[in-house]
């Protein structure tokens, strides 16, 4: 087994290791509405409109700064149409096709599993006496 120091001279690719830019990448990918953009976005093209609607609770702000992040890291392209008012479009990029199949199980394991992170998070809160903390929702 490696050392740390010896992964850092060599330069490898490891999340492990504090300056490893793929944490940048897995910081990216883990974000919720990361998570719901991809699949949103799997079938084609989407107008801003439609993506605020379909992802109940986000905002304006949020949504915006998702896409622009996703556009960024190269998983979203963003197409603007020469109409008045200007037509937006986003869609998945190769790249950011690559990652539907993570995305989906992801999405499906938190929505079958949900029941059971519930009962445990009211079990938690009950024997440590704390009172439930209300879940942020950006």
């Amino acid at each position: 087994m490696e050392t740390i120091s010896g992964l850092r001279e060599r330069g490898a690719v490891d999340a492990y290791l504090r300056e490893c830019g793929s944490r940048k990448v897995l910081e990216a990918i883990a974000n919720k509405w990361t998570c719901l953009l991809v699949d949103a976005l799997r079938d084609g093209p989407v107008r801003f409109g439609v993506l605020r609607r379909r992802l109940d609770g986000i905002t304006q702000k949020s949504l915006t700064q998702s896409l622009r992040n996703m556009e960024r890291d190269g998983m979203v392209i963003r197409t603007v149409y020469p109409t008045i008012p200007p037509r937006v479009e986003y869609e998945l990029s190769a790249l950011g096709r690559s990652v539907i199949m993570l995305m989906e199980g992801i999405k499906s394991w938190s929505e079958e599993h949900m029941p059971e992170i519930m009962a445990a998070r009211d079990a938690y809160d009950l024997r440590t006496g704390e009172e439930p903390r209300p879940v942020r929702a950006d």
